[in-house]
């Protein structure tokens, strides 16, 4: 499985050499995963639930984006006031107030950095999804953070157990 962001510069199959039918994509406004929330219906959710339950995939990657609108708009509330719903979107990112005090700072040193701070924030979330504790206790399901540079088409890596991130 494949979650990225909905912006048109991130073509999964163009940086992994995908095929028709090999990857399972999930795409969303800033690659968001919201956290599990049983009560409430949720794309994004429905979708993690159908790959990991129905299709027993192996493997997720929750892949950013340099230059996100998204990162930006979470640590820039201005950028999304005439957007209600993009703004309720961003809020499953986490406590808004944390993250976005936490993302400008990162954005004002490094924008590459604040993507990988998202995109880690966003595996965290998925852990939260039973189906996905459950295959991750098992062994049968590796999760994987990636950020696309689209300007460079560099892919960065989370190295396992670590936040720091290498070219693959």
């Amino acid at each position: 499985m494949f979650i990225s962001c909905s912006d048109s510069r991130v073509a999964p199959a163009l940086f992994t050499g995908a095929g028709p039918g090999d990857i399972f994509e999930l795409r969303a406004v800033g690659n968001i995963v919201p956290r599990y929330r049983p009560q409430v219906a949720c794309a994004a959710a429905s979708a993690i639930e159908f790959a990991v339950t129905g299709l027993g995939v192996a493997d997720i990657v929750v892949c950013g984006h340099t230059y996100c609108g998204a990162v930006r708009a979470l640590a820039d509330a201005a950028r999304t006031a005439t957007m209600p719903m993009v703004r309720r979107w961003l809020c499953h990112t986490a406590d808004l107030a944390t993250a976005a005090a936490d993302l400008a700072a990162d954005l004002a040193a490094d924008l590459a950095g604040a993507a990988q701070r998202h995109v880690l924030t966003q595996l965290d979330h998925l852990q939260s999804h039973p189906c996905v504790a459950r295959r991750l206790a098992t062994g049968r399901l590796r999760l994987h953070a990636w950020v696309y540079a689209v300007d460079t088409g560099q892919v960065l890596a989370a190295r396992p157990g670590s936040d720091a991130f290498q070219p693959l």
